[in-house]
């Protein structure tokens, strides 16, 4: 009994070990016909030649609005404020009165002056008549000459002027306060009052280097605030930066803009139209131009001897279904594929399929 029961066992521990195990034969065909499936299959697209079209040349960027002068007044040296004369916020002309330092030292130095001009009207008067020699004449109008010029310095800088019309921005001492020189301003500068220019404003604005051809001081510009969306200010570009950035590939333009009416303020957002003109341009429908994951880069798909190749290329303008590309790998003639490059990968075969 023990006997059957053990070759009972034994058969049908046999029979599960020939079911579990692998047909390798099989196996290895299947992964055969993958890979030839893998290596003869092509995907179906359909492409469009580029060609390039006319198109009203415009692009569109955002700044922030500066004032177009800016200035943090000082005296040359620290001293006392004898007397500030503006608020924030006050408007002032070109040569206004802005403040008066503590004219003791001015007083001081006029007075010496005042008793080596007389010394040296003195001087001037015996040196025509023959009684002192040139050199004493010489030192006496040397002294003379510089102590003009200190007193000169010294009233030039106990009294500041508005050196053009605009606002005072900041105010940041109270009369009698002691001027240090220590920087007290957001900009890092020492001020005892600031001063703006806010028509006309200005704004920079980075082009990416494709335009610079383009570019050109004197031309106009759009700009629209958020704020006044409805209102749309002239801008005129007055300085193009000559050098591109080698990280961004961009370059700087300066725009003036003009602003009746001085709703504009620094520090508003605003958006800086350029008109460019007519150009020719490559305009492809947006669907065919793809982002790569994880980054803003574009990028389509073009065919090359029924292979497909990928090229990063940059958005321009957007019209309604249709997109501007800027690449210089891309030219007239060219297929673009158009349909199934979102299942594409660079190097992929494939077969152009009709309408």
């Amino acid at each position: 009994m023990k006997l059957l029961k053990f070759f009972t066992l034994s058969f049908l521990a046999v029979v599960i070990l020939n079911a579990c195990a692998p047909k390798s034969g099989s196996q290895s065909a299947d992964k055969n016909e993958t890979a030839v499936d893998s290596v003869a299959r092509t995907e179906r697209v359909r492409i469009t030649e580029l060609q390039p079209r006319v198109i009203g040349k415009n692009i569109e960027y955002t700044s922030t609005l500066k004032a177009f002068e800016e200035v943090h007044l000082v005296p040359v040296s620290p001293g006392r404020i004898e007397k500030i004369f503006v608020e924030t916020g006050d408007r002032v002309a070109k040569g206004d009165l802005l403040l008066q330092m503590d004219q003791t030292q001015l007083k001081q130095t006029l007075i010496q002056l005042k008793t080596l001009e007389t010394d040296f009207k003195r001087y001037d008067t015996l040196m025509k008549a023959g009684s002192i020699t040139k050199q004493v004449y010489d030192q006496a109008k040397a002294q003379y000459e510089i102590a003009q010029m200190n007193a000169d310095f010294l009233q030039e800088n106990a009294v500041l002027r508005a050196p053009f019309n605009g606002i005072i921005s900041g105010k940041y001492f109270e009369d009698g306060e002691m001027y240090t020189g220590a920087p007290n301003t957001t900009a890092g500068k020492a001020a005892i009052v600031s001063l703006v220019q806010v028509n006309p404003l200005k704004a920079m604005v980075n082009i990416p280097e494709t335009y610079f051809p383009m570019i050109s001081n004197g031309m106009k510009a759009e700009v629209v605030s958020d704020i006044y969306p409805e209102q749309k200010y002239t801008g005129e570009i007055f300085r193009t930066y000559p050098v591109i950035d080698p990280m961004s590939h961009s370059f700087t333009i300066e725009l003036k803009i003009y602003n009746p009416g001085e709703k504009l303020r620094p520090g508003m957002f605003c958006r800086v139209n350029l008109e460019l003109g007519e150009v020719k341009a490559l305009v492809v429908p947006s669907l065919a131009v793809l982002k790569m994951q994880g980054s803003n880069q574009r990028y389509v798909f073009v065919e090359k001897n029924g292979i497909a190749k990928r090229v990063l290329v940059e958005i321009g303008k957007r019209y309604d279904d249709v997109v501007e590309i800027i690449s210089n790998e891309l030219k007239e003639g060219d297929n673009l594929i158009i349909s199934g490059q979102a299942r594409l990968i660079d190097g992929v075969a494939v077969e152009i399929v009709e309408d």
